[in-house]
């Protein structure tokens, strides 16, 4: 028997997903650092880059912030769902909005953060956060009117990001809305960016815009607005039926 006819699909994605997991775990890593304030070591020449410097002094966050809430703003008691939350519930006005808050996140320093603090902010609104990645999400299916994925996809291969919209249309109510953001190649920032989030422990996946659409509607979802910024494009989209 050939190698090409031993072949085996199940052995196949299970090296997937454990290269999937490997990365999840980096990715994790490197924020748990940087919610930790450990330091990095970096080189000086990426030490002395005009972007170092602005995420040193926080600056950068504001101009690369993804704004979901200016394209699916969460509505009053709508159940939404935040992948990669961070510590979303405590930096934007879910109190104002009504919305009832839901997250699912790799780090597990920001997750612990979140369930200590979420409940005493809102403890109606707050519902919870679970560990564990975008692709294998912990809640049941047609549970959200709304899912949010920021800051992150690009630290995934588009592959990988397949599976999540799997995930997301199977957690999503019919007629349900996802709201993420892509690392834009085009953008001025996209290559120093790459270049800093390598040496912070991350590497991006610098993705052509064209890829990413292509991606979303073999997924069988609709691209219903992008809206670009500094850095990172956010869409929404909804899944066909």
């Amino acid at each position: 028997m050939s190698k090409n006819s031993s072949y085996n699909p199940l052995f196949s994605l299970n090296t997937q997903q454990e290269k999937w997991q490997q990365r999840v775990a980096q990715v994790a890593y490197r924020f748990n650092k940087q919610y930790q304030n450990e330091p990095f070591e970096l080189p000086e020449e990426v030490q002395s880059m005009p972007i170092f410097q602005e995420w040193k002094s926080g600056l950068l966050t504001g101009r690369i912030v993804s704004p979901f809430w200016e394209i699916a703003k969460p509505q009053k008691n709508q159940h939404c769902l935040d992948i990669g939350c961070g510590v979303s519930f405590l930096i934007y006005p879910w109190r104002d909005w009504q919305a009832l808050f839901y997250g699912q996140e790799i780090s597990n320093v920001a997750r612990d953060t979140l369930n200590s603090r979420g409940s005493q902010l809102n403890s109606k609104l707050f519902k919870g956060v679970e560990l564990g990645a975008a692709h294998q999400l912990n809640y049941a299916p047609e549970q959200f009117d709304l899912a949010i994925a920021t800051g992150f996809s690009c630290y995934f291969p588009l592959e990988y990001w397949s599976a999540v919209l799997t995930e997301v249309k199977r957690v999503l109510k019919p007629g349900g809305l996802f709201v993420f953001d892509i690392l834009n190649p085009e953008h001025s920032l996209a290559e120093d960016w790459a270049v800093l989030e390598t040496y912070l422990d991350a590497e991006v996946f610098l993705e052509p815009v064209t890829e990413w659409e292509k991606t979303i509607k073999a997924s069988g979802a609709k691209i219903m607005t992008r809206q670009p910024g500094e850095l990172f494009d956010l869409y929404k989209i909804r899944f066909q039926a």
